[in-house]
């Protein structure tokens, strides 16, 4: 029995009501967020996988395309223009809002790459291959910040659903056994009462 140890008067009745109500509205509004997480995540899952794709298929064109500069180039002279070559990029803090909810995230800008060569001493295969991997590297950062976001919605719904169990397994039974108690206690006191106050007049009669 989950019941409370409580006096049954009529005042812990109504408190007890009270909090019981509260629970109960409680979860209802718990399940709803939950659902609404539920499905917020299960749409970034989905977007993962799609930039997941697009990150393979960006790798299978970047590293062929390394491939064929080494192959143009040589290993030490693609080494030297390697050093030209600057990624500039920006790294802020930002709020997201997803499912109702606020979380912090990191934004990485990339505004473009410079190369510190000269073009008239560089191969196609060089300018395609920084192309390459310039499209590969945003695709990763968009993916990582993706990523962020559907681990911390994830951790949110594992919180939400100890919050609903916590309240369908402890909570709303421990307050529904304690209410069916004091009921049943005061019900009988009534009966109690009423069955002394008949004895009373009856002794009052005949007298």
């Amino acid at each position: 029995m989950l019941r409370e140890q409580v006096v049954p008067t009529k005042n812990n009745l109504f408190r007890v009501k009270e909090r019981l109500a509260i629970a109960e509205e409680g979860h209802e509004l718990l399940e709803q967020k939950r659902e609404i997480l539920v499905m917020e995540l299960m749409r970034k899952v989905e977007q993962v996988k799609l930039l997941g794709k697009d990150v393979d298929a960006r790798v299978e064109t970047a590293y062929p395309a390394l491939k064929r500069m080494l192959i143009a180039m040589g290993r030490e002279r693609a080494n030297r223009f390697s050093l030209g070559i600057k990624c500039r990029f920006q790294l802020k803090e930002k709020l997201v809002f997803s499912a109702g909810m606020k979380f912090s995230s990191l934004e990485v800008r990339i505004p473009g790459a410079e190369a510190g060569y000269s073009p008239a001493n560089s191969f196609a295969e060089c300018d395609e291959t920084v192309l390459e991997f310039y499209e590969l590297l945003k695709l990763l950062t968009e993916l990582a910040a993706v990523r962020t976001l559907a681990w911390r919605l994830a951790r949110e719904v594992r919180k939400t659903q100890r919050r609903v169990n916590a309240l369908e397994k402890m909570v709303i039974p421990s307050a529904t056994d304690t209410k069916t108690y004091i009921e049943a206690v005061l019900e009988e006191q009534d009966r109690d009462s009423f069955f002394v106050s008949k004895l009373l007049k009856r002794k009052n009669g005949r007298e």
